[in-house]
């Protein structure tokens, strides 16, 4: 009997709106100053919602979004908040205490 593994992938699990922006909340948790791991996770919640449709919404080309958001993008700022509207997720601010 051999056992058949396959590597996890985050998308196939983001399947409501609330799993999305609960995803993308533990990643800025989790670490909040990581400029390419906040645009990977809003990649892996574009894949899960259609990344052609996100293309359409945003008006930006789907392969440049691709690159964007892997992690190994520098988008602009702008860039990350025609995203975030577009996924129907929202900025807050709030403060921190600093030690």
């Amino acid at each position: 009997m051999s056992l058949k593994l396959r590597k996890w992938d985050v998308v196939e699990h983001l399947k409501t709106e609330e799993d999305m922006a609960l995803y993308l909340q533990a990643c800025l948790d989790e670490a909040p100053d990581d400029a390419a791991f906040i645009a990977a996770a809003l990649g892996d919640i574009a894949k899960a919602r259609g990344m052609s449709q996100l293309a359409r919404d945003t008006g930006l080309g789907r392969e440049s979004l691709y690159k964007a958001l892997s992690g190994e993008g520098n988008p602009s700022f702008g860039t990350i908040l025609k995203v975030i509207h577009a996924l129907g997720l929202r900025l807050e601010a709030h403060t921190v205490a600093h030690a």
